[in-house]
């Protein structure tokens, strides 16, 4: 196992996305574990989903009463991010930012390239001019694109994007290994594998079913059902993220005498994947234990088995060995247990 070499204490995190549901997360976990942290958060709370939900997670940060600082904005203003670090000159920097969702890549490109490609260059040259101790940001499991080994390795070669939003996710990794060889800056990029709880994201499959299914509306599932994901707790993630932050890449210099870039990439993912038909009849039977449905509800008649959908995959698998190596963790929380937690969330959101 690696050693932590970066003491969280007493420093200065700046979450991008902070808003959104890993980053919420992410913040409450720093402040209910380290002592004197200072969290700079920005988010631009586009209306990509219910903006209803982006600000309750705001809220349950501010009622912490920690030393926490919200600026509303986009990544892709470089005036904004230049400014964020003159004023705060963050430590540790964690990339959640980003324009979500494969499907919705296919028909809005432009937002991911202001976001995932403009937003995240200029935090790496941030990042350049007001050097920080780590940079911590999120890629996607989406970047394996058509690969048909399985399960996923962090070894395997990338290069068969199926959907822009993964072409952004890979070109993500690239700039942060150019940056990290040029500049000798220390980053980490996790390629996070389907995740889900309460207070997600509603574009969600596991959200929208929910929704769909309490309007008695038919929920469509893809690939007739034959899809594999592996579902990973948001508790997970942000456990992975908390255990990473807190070790950068080493810097060193290589033969040549010039500096071997301070760069890892690691998935984290439950490294179990579900059949999307079985993930459903978990779904349906705790939203029934939740309340949130009837007991007599007619799954049957609101199911429908459709084909593959642009931009999507058969199956996704984490190979997380290295994390387990290097952090000591693998992340396990059971499907079910994940999503009761989800459906009484649900139930008390929404007041049903």
């Amino acid at each position: 196992m690696l050693s932590y070499n970066i003491n969280l204490e007493g420093k200065t995190v700046l979450v991008t996305g902070a808003a959104g549901f890993i980053g919420s997360n992410l913040v409450k976990r720093l402040f209910h574990d380290v002592k004197d942290i200072k969290v700079i958060g920005i988010d631009s709370i586009t209306d990509y989903y219910d903006t209803g939900i982006k600000y309750e997670r705001l809220r349950e940060i501010e009622e912490l009463g920690r030393d926490w600082t919200f600026v509303k904005g986009s990544i892709a203003d470089k005036a904004l991010v230049d400014q964020l670090f003159e004023d705060h000159k963050p430590a540790v920097v964690v990339n959640l930012a980003a324009q979500a969702g494969v499907r919705y890549s296919i028909t809005n490109p432009g937002s991911y390239i202001e976001s995932n490609l403009i937003g995240f260059y200029n935090l790496l040259e941030a990042c350049r001019w007001h050097p920080v101790e780590h940079l911590v940001y999120a890629s996607s499991s989406s970047v394996y694109g058509s690969n048909k080994k399985v399960p996923y390795s962090t070894d395997d070669k990338v290069d068969n994007p199926v959907s822009l939003y993964a072409a952004t996710k890979k070109s993500n990794e690239l700039m942060a290994h150019a940056y990290s060889k040029l500049y000798n800056i220390p980053s980490t990029g996790l390629r996070f594998f389907t995740v889900y709880g309460p207070a997600g994201r509603p574009d969600m499959a596991y959200f929208g079913f929910t929704n769909k299914l309490r309007e008695g509306k038919t929920i469509q599932i893809f690939n007739y059902g034959n899809c594999k994901r592996d579902f990973t707790y948001v508790d997970d993630i942000v456990e992975g993220v908390v255990r990473i932050m807190q070790h950068a890449p080493e810097k060193m210099n290589g033969e040549d005498g010039l500096p071997v870039p301070p760069y890892k990439v690691y998935n984290i993912g439950n490294n179990s994947p579900e059949n999307l038909l079985d993930f459903v009849q978990i779904l349906q039977e705790e939203l029934i234990s939740a309340g949130v449905l009837p007991p007599d509800y007619d799954f049957e008649a609101h199911k429908e088995l459709v084909p593959m959908q642009p931009g999507d995959v058969p199956v996704t698998f984490a190979d997380t060995t290295p994390l387990e190596q290097d952090f000591g963790f693998r992340p396990a929380t059971p499907l079910r247990d994940g999503l009761r937690a989800f459906a009484q969330w649900y139930k008390k959101y929404y007041k049903c």
